[in-house]
């Protein structure tokens, strides 16, 4: 154990230090402190030393150095079992720092803001923060190392079950949190820079990318019972990804589940229209809107009810009691919503199986998509285009109708979330007809037709996406014979003309939208 007498405290986010900083005081702990936060913990009552005082050097250079002193650092370096580091600190007249509480300028937070020069920036990298918290944390067998206000109760608390000391568990892990901080600190100072000249132009990519995600859980295991697996997210997850999920109830997600739960709320979230998705092998088996959830679920289970079991079933809005009560005649392995309404958690309590996640409606999205391969990483900008009516080509004589095209954008905007070859047959705001991952688009337009039939779902008057252009008219055959009368495709293929022909054939409209969606 560690009997806390002498703490430094320098935060720059203030939360809670008041509060800590009286508790530690009421155990005669010794405080020091910079700046703005001694001058905060002075107004508060608590009985502070300057820096400046206690190492008799005053800060200098606009507050650039402060704590960078051996009088500051031999404290809390000092190892208490190596008698020459007691001596040594006995004859310097130094006494030993048990606590550093330190928290960095936010860098983060800085460059963020919209207009944020390259100057600005530089000047928010803080210097004696990092080297205290790592001072602190290489010496955690004897030094207590503090980077979240969070831990601040917690602290106070153990101190005073164990006469003002913290244990070496407790030193440990607030020494993994501080090297965890300082890396995360240093890894966003990096991707800013690396991704600017000296001028402060930036460029789309950093050349040396760091990353930094925490554990959430470890996973029973990975897609086959033979592969280990975890769950990480972003120190700071987007607001509305499913990294910020809440379970409500049912087992542990998979590997399978996290990976298909985040295809289902992805796809949903971009409806502004109350939407249903299901999700199957990350692939979307049924998707709709309705007036509202109830709707929107019989429609999209009624796309493939084969493919629908086991499957993962997301809305964008609130789930109330009665589709509940209508979901859960059904096998489903992860339920996702906004929110769960009271009778709508009462209903799914009686099939504790069901995963329920509640995930918070917002339509941002990740910075990069990420995609592991041998030796490095792919690294691209997230498929976030979605076009309007408006930027739709018409290319057939036949043009599509004010309803034909509104179900062409429904289409197309599934399609973003298929796996490619996708071709997507709709009709009245709900998918007809899927078919995903084939080798040719031909293939995928069959399985599709042959997916509507297996579901008793007819064709005739449909519309259909294809996520990239027609390279042969075969698949404009296949989808006109089955019953489509309007199509949305890319275009940009060297058979255009030939694709156009056959549609014009077949008297069914097409527009072209310029942009693709490949999913692999």
């Amino acid at each position: 154990m560690t009997v806390i007498k002498q703490a430094l405290i320098s935060v720059s986010d203030k939360t809670g230090v008041v509060e800590f900083a009286t508790g530690l005081a009421r155990f005669g702990v010794a405080i020091l402190s910079t700046g703005g936060t001694a001058k905060l913990l002075r107004e508060a009552g608590v009985r502070v030393a300057e820096v400046g005082d206690y190492t008799g050097f005053p800060e200098m250079l606009d507050g650039r150095v402060k704590t960078l002193h051996p009088r500051i650092h031999a404290g809390i370096l000092a190892r208490r079992d190596i008698p020459a580091h007691v001596a040594a600190l006995a004859a310097a007249g130094i006494p030993m720092t048990d606590l550093v509480a330190v928290n960095l300028y936010p860098f983060s937070h800085t460059v963020a803001k919209p207009g944020c020069a390259l100057e600005e920036a530089i000047e928010n990298i803080d210097i004696g923060g990092p080297t205290l918290l790592r001072a602190g944390a290489k010496n955690y067998a004897h030094v207590a190392v503090v980077t979240d206000p969070s831990d601040y109760p917690g602290i106070l608390r153990e101190m005073n079950s164990a006469n003002g000391a913290v244990g070496l568990d407790t030193r440990f892990r607030l020494a993994q949190k501080a090297f965890s901080h300082t890396a995360a600190y240093d890894g966003a100072i990096s991707n800013y820079l690396t991704a600017r000249d000296a001028e402060g132009k930036q460029e789309a990519f950093p050349r040396r990318l760091s990353l930094q995600f925490e554990r959430v859980q470890r996973l029973r295991y990975g897609e086959n019972p033979h592969q280990y697996a975890a769950f990480y997210r972003d120190l700071e997850p987007a607001p509305g990804s499913l990294g910020d999920y809440t379970q409500l109830q049912g087992k542990e997600l998979s590997y399978n589940n996290i990976a298909d739960a985040d295809a289902a709320w992805e796809c949903v979230k971009s409806f502004e229209q109350p939407a249903c998705v299901i999700i199957k092998h990350a692939n979307p088996c049924g998707v709709a809107v309705g007036a509202g959830p109830l709707e929107a679920y019989r429609k999209a289970f009624a796309t493939d009810p084969v493919s629908a079991f086991g499957g993962i079933i997301a809305f964008n809005r609130d789930l109330d009691g009665e589709t509940a009560e209508a979901v859960a005649q059904q096998f489903v392995e992860v339920l996702i919503a906004p929110q769960v309404g009271e009778q709508a958690a009462a209903q799914l309590a009686q099939k504790p199986n069901i995963r329920v996640l509640t995930v918070a409606l917002a339509r941002e999205v990740n910075q990069f998509d990420l995609k592991r391969v041998g030796g490095g990483l792919l690294v691209q900008t997230p498929d976030n285009m979605n076009v309007t009516a408006r930027q739709l080509r018409a290319v057939t004589r036949v043009k599509p109708t004010a309803q034909q095209l509104e179900n062409l954008l429904f289409a197309w905007r599934v399609a973003k979330f298929v796996k490619s070859n996708a071709i997507v047959f709709c009709g009245g705001g709900q998918t007809l007809g899927v078919g995903a991952g084939q080798m040719s688009r031909v293939d995928s337009a069959r399985i599709a037709a042959v997916k509507a039939a297996n579901a008793g779902l007819t064709l005739a008057g449909s519309v259909v996406a294809s996520d990239a252009f027609f390279p042969f008219r075969d698949g404009v055959d296949v989808v006109a014979q089955a019953g489509a009368r309007a199509v949305i495709q890319p275009g940009g293929s060297l058979r255009d003309e030939e694709v156009i022909a056959a549609a014009d054939e077949h008297g069914i409209a097409m527009v072209f939208t310029g942009v693709r969606h490949f999913r692999h």
